[in-house]
């Protein structure tokens, strides 16, 4: 680099469902694998959302061949007004925790035999702590 040049950090940013601009940094959750403390990163975890978003959306009141997602981080499972689950889900008795989201995507069949939703999972444990920074900063 050439003497007196400066350099300029930006951050990304992120607009939320509210509409509120959010600064993209590592947040840390209360999610935990193989020992270790998962931290998430909501840009990232906006851009895999991508993929939920042929089934889900974040907007409240929105449901497609999905529930919205908006507010899903502490709420019961099956409890979207307006979604059509199967009953594996409604009588799952889960709360979906930042916990719960994150071990869900690993294998959403696993977790609960009998529902509705096809998706395989995410491999990777970083994508699934990403998703679940979005899905977070994504709740009331």
């Amino acid at each position: 680099m050439k003497k007196g040049l400066a350099v300029i950090a930006c951050a990304a940013a992120l607009v939320l469902a509210n509409g509120s601009l959010a600064i993209a940094a590592p947040m840390a959750l209360d999610v935990v694998d193989g020992g270790k403390k998962m931290m998430g990163d909501p840009v990232h975890g906006k851009v895999i959302f991508n993929r939920c978003m042929v089934c889900h959306t974040i907007q409240p009141g929105v449901n497609h061949i999905g529930p919205s997602l908006h507010g899903v981080v502490g709420r019961k499972a099956g409890s979207v007004p307006g979604f059509n689950y199967s009953v594996a889900n409604r009588k799952s008795g889960i709360v979906w925790t930042e916990q719960k989201i994150y071990d869900y995507l690993k294998a959403p069949q696993q977790m609960v035999p009998g529902t509705k939703m096809t998706f395989p999972g995410l491999p990777k444990a970083q994508d699934r702590a990403d998703v679940v920074s979005y899905l977070k900063q994504n709740s009331p």
